[in-house]
């Protein structure tokens, strides 16, 4: 299975794209979640509004699908600014990036995702740009190469990204503000996903709020996608309305089990305690094993079994802890060859 064929995928996917615009917060007031970085975003735009300045250069990082692209827009929208896009892997070339650099209006809100992936060449145009607002191009070669320095206009950077440790320290450190997105509990993914059902009109009771919030591994996004699953199923299986049962069977039907995990999670945790007897083992072997990319497993798949509890980083390699075999409902030390049972590991 792929990460593009993933329902719990938290990367965004062209399905997520074309209602993003429709679910997406505009206001501080409307966002959900992260209370203590909503409320000291909320006090340094405060802060900027009353001084007429722009705002600090702002870092967001924490894993995929929490709201670092959806903050931008807000703080964007807060400071009254036009935002600009981009992504690390877009800037392939420095005449790229100072082209955007040179055309930004003042206060403009500048958006970089996935900003440690940036090209080294073309990350140092970033470092007088967000120090002193001037970017030095150099044009011709050799004895015939000159230094053009471009002003920029006041503006605030707003980097994205899965990995902070990554990011070099000259551009980690030219950040004023740095805020990190944490996975989100329970009750605040039902206040997302019935924020969305009323969007959608899709008629859906507490409860059937609550199963799909269960199941959403603690991203916005992923229970937003499972939403609109489990909306198609009930059009289709039953009368429109979202109730507990009705969440339950769409989403086992997906693969989904009732904590959110899918059958990459399932059989990566399977392949530790049934091919390395629990572990501990390299990442490596276990992406040779699982025929998968190391980042994908690093990036996409183990955070959540890390925050849950099912997996441990050790010096000496990845191990299945004791709630991991109680979710399959053996001991530790016991093995049993396959994949585990179905979707429903509590039935």
């Amino acid at each position: 299975m792929s990460m593009h064929e993933r329902l719990i995928t938290p990367s965004e996917t062209p399905e997520d794209l074309a209602v993003t615009t429709t679910l997406r917060p505009q206001r501080l007031g409307d966002y959900i979640g992260q209370p203590q970085l909503k409320e000291n975003l909320e006090t340094s735009i405060a802060a900027a509004r009353r001084r007429e300045e722009a705002l600090d250069h702002v870092l967001l990082y924490g894993p995929p699908g929490l709201g670092k692209t959806t903050l931008a827009h807000i703080i964007a929208n807060e400071m009254d600014a036009e935002i600009v896009t981009s992504s690390g892997p877009a800037l392939e070339r420095a005449g790229d990036l100072v082209g955007l650099l040179t055309n930004l209006k003042p206060g403009a809100v500048f958006f970089i995702d996935e900003i440690h992936r940036l090209p080294r060449v073309v990350e140092e145009y970033l470092y007088s740009a967000m120090e002193d607002y001037s970017v030095d191009f150099m044009i011709d070669k050799g004895a015939f190469a000159k230094s053009i320095k471009l002003p920029v206009a006041r503006f605030t950077l707003v980097g994205a990204t899965t990995r902070a440790g990554k990011l070099t320290a000259p551009l980690r450190e030219r950040f004023g503000l740095f805020y990190h997105l944490d996975f989100y509990p329970v009750p605040e993914l039902v206040k997302i996903i019935n924020r969305s059902a009323g969007i959608l009109n899709v008629p859906i009771e507490p409860e059937g709020a609550e199963e799909i919030g269960r199941r959403s591994r603690g991203t916005p996004r992923i229970a937003n996608r499972l939403l609109r699953r489990v909306r198609d199923y009930a059009d289709v299986k039953a009368d429109g309305r979202i109730t507990r049962e009705i969440a339950d069977q769409a989403l086992c039907s997906l693969g989904v089990d009732r904590i959110g995990l899918d059958e990459l999670d399932r059989k990566l945790l399977r392949t530790i305690i049934d091919f390395y007897q629990g572990g501990p083992v390299g990442v490596e072997a276990l992406a040779a094993t699982l025929n998968e990319e190391s980042d994908t497993l690093v990036d996409m798949v183990e955070p959540f079994l890390l925050k849950i509890g099912f997996l441990s980083r050790t010096p000496s390699g990845r191990k299945a802890t004791p709630l991991a075999y109680q979710h399959f409902g053996l001991i530790p030390g016991q093995q049993t060859m396959g994949n585990g049972v179905g979707c429903l590991f509590d039935a």
